[in-house]
């Protein structure tokens, strides 16, 4: 089978390096065109144009989906299926019509909950307990195709957005192997429409999103901190600082009288700060412009003292 492959984050590459490696033709990558990066704005690539050239393979980057000449160049390769992942746009009709079987995605959740740009994320932030992949056959509409399969897993309790960003492009890679594999040897593919009433989404995260609020009970604090690494990252303001917070534990123990915000506690093991309902500890943190560090290694750098408040 002859594959054009859609990808562009990095959770799409383990499903490329996973084709190439059980033989499936990729005929070409499309990706993300280059844009600048970083402090210097110095002209990058995505992670799955990383991985093509690496693999040898031919890269389309077209600045707009419905471009004449990748319209064309998409129908001279005469692809059997399109295989998405983390493209970062939205293929229109035309598109999705060209493969000779279809069009499929790999979306990070399991649907229809967490349709959208950023399902992993949103998937912790609520404090979900299972996470998974789903494998569908694409429509034009965002999200909403026909599942042909989907594969599940267990949230731990340390897992960030970065570490089961991990996890589910391992787990989407070896679904997809074995989807194709099926498709490729002749299985009938049953398909199964989502159930409209459990749709929920995941929208495109803004970096007011990660402004906590200490009012909003430690668990729902410490959901956001994992789940919005690393961007737009988890902050509040102290001494007219702003500070990431990237790690974080919440504490046992109450204490009675304390204001949201409040800093309770200071010691070599993190800064324990009072939300609307429970203790939240601080163990590692990053200034604007600064390398990550350590509670202790802050306190011993800033005046920060008991009773002082955050926010």
């Amino acid at each position: 089978m002859r594959i054009i492959f859609f990808g562009s984050d990095i959770f799409a590459v383990p499903s490329l390096e996973a084709l190439v490696a059980n033989q499936f033709e990729v005929a070409a990558v499309a990706t993300q065109p280059d844009k600048k990066q970083g402090r210097h704005l110095a002209l990058g690539y995505s992670a799955v144009k990383g991985t093509a050239l690496k693999l040898g393979l031919k890269i389309l980057q077209p600045e707009k989906i419905h471009e004449a000449s990748f319209i064309r160049a998409l129908r001279d390769y005469q692809p059997d299926l399109l295989v998405v992942a983390a493209y970062g746009k939205i293929l229109n009709k035309e598109v999705l019509g060209i493969p000779k079987i279809m069009p499929i995605n790999l979306h990070g959740s399991l649907l229809p909950k967490y349709r959208g740009a950023a399902p992993i994320n949103w998937t912790i932030i609520n404090g979900e307990q299972e996470a998974g992949i789903t494998l569908i056959r694409m429509n034009e509409l965002m999200d909403t195709g026909d599942m042909i399969t989907q594969s599940s897993l267990r949230i731990s309790e340390m897992d960030t957005a970065i570490t089961l960003r991990e996890k589910l492009a391992v787990l989407g890679a070896e679904t997809l192997i074995r989807t194709l594999k099926k498709i490729q040897g002749g299985e009938k593919i049953n398909f199964t429409a989502q159930d409209e009433r459990g749709v929920s989404f995941a929208p495109k995260l803004k970096k007011s999103d990660g402004l906590i609020d200490w009012q909003k009970d430690c668990l729902t604090i410490y959901n956001r901190i994992r789940g919005l690494q690393p961007w737009p990252g988890s902050f509040t303001h102290c001494q007219e600082k702003v500070i990431k917070i990237l790690e974080a534990e919440i504490v046992e123990n109450e204490v009675s009288r304390v204001t949201p915000g409040e800093v309770v506690d200071i010691s070599r093991s993190g800064i324990v700060v009072a939300s609307g309902k429970g203790l939240l500890k601080i163990k590692e943190l990053q200034l604007e412009s600064a390398k990550r560090m350590s509670a202790w290694q802050f306190v011993s750098g800033h005046r920060i003292e008991l009773g002082q408040r955050l926010g």
